[in-house]
């Protein structure tokens, strides 16, 4: 992972634990879908909080490790997916053996690390015919609301790459085939401000203009009518990609 705003959620991990959206258990197993008979073990590579890591657990047989950069992230990982094998580590930089894996997947991370070093680091730990999966939920901006949100909190860096080229891969692995959920997460005002403050631009701001983004954010939820006590359907979409290694 290249710079601070990429190792900076560990400062945030309660609210990144408690805002963050789960993965659909179907786009999940579209990731995995290709991988031959018998193969189970997978690992999480940015796993964070384990948002990605409970729902490869719930898959029969699964052998799954999660790695993070962040002990902090890993600590939290634990109490949430109790069990589950921990490492610190990076895409680029793996601590496990050669050929040791059948797939590797990725939630919210891919946008952090340099695609030919990942690509190459992944290829060492995978079997031949092993999958690489990369997914991303992201707020669904074509709703007016959504739009103004996202300007007030800044476009993320994953929002801005999926939005523009999209994820590349490399040696020694193939095309990425890509495919897209559409859902609906009802959420408080209070979880929509935890959101924010999960957020890698948030993290890494100043006192003043987090006070600021946050004041923008009530004075649009005021617009909307948002009470404390409210819900309102945030429109979400998951997008997921895999690719197979040769």
């Amino acid at each position: 992972m290249s710079d601070a705003k990429a190792t900076s959620f560990g400062a945030a991990a309660d609210d990144y634990e408690a805002a963050r959206p789960d993965y659909p258990f179907e786009a999940v197993a579209w990731m995995l879908a290709q991988l031959p008979d018998g193969a189970r073990r997978i690992a999480d590579v940015g796993a964070g909080t384990g948002k990605l890591t409970r729902v490869l657990a719930q898959a029969p047989d699964a052998q799954v490790v999660a790695i993070d950069p962040d002990p902090v992230m890993l600590a939290k990982l634990r109490e949430t997916v109790p069990g589950v094998s921990t490492f610190t580590g990076t895409a680029e930089e793996l601590p496990l053996s050669d050929a040791s894996l059948d797939a590797v997947v990725l939630g919210q991370a891919w946008h952090w690390v340099d695609p030919v070093g990942a690509s190459a680091e992944i290829g060492r730990v995978m079997r031949p015919g092993g999958t690489l999966g990369l997914i991303w939920n992201t707020r669904d901006s074509r709703t007016g609301w959504v739009r103004r949100l996202t300007a007030i909190m800044h476009a993320s860096v994953a929002e801005v790459l999926l939005d523009t080229t999209g994820p590349a891969v490399a040696a020694p692995f193939g095309r990425l085939e890509a495919k897209e959920w559409e859902w609906v997460r009802p959420m408080t005002r209070t979880q929509l401000h935890r959101m924010a403050d999960s957020r890698s631009h948030l993290i890494t701001a100043s006192v003043p203009d987090r006070r600021r983004i946050h004041d923008d954010m009530d004075a649009l939820f005021d617009e909307l009518g948002l009470t404390w006590e409210q819900t309102i359907e945030l429109p979400y979409v998951t997008r997921a990609f895999r690719a197979v290694r040769g």
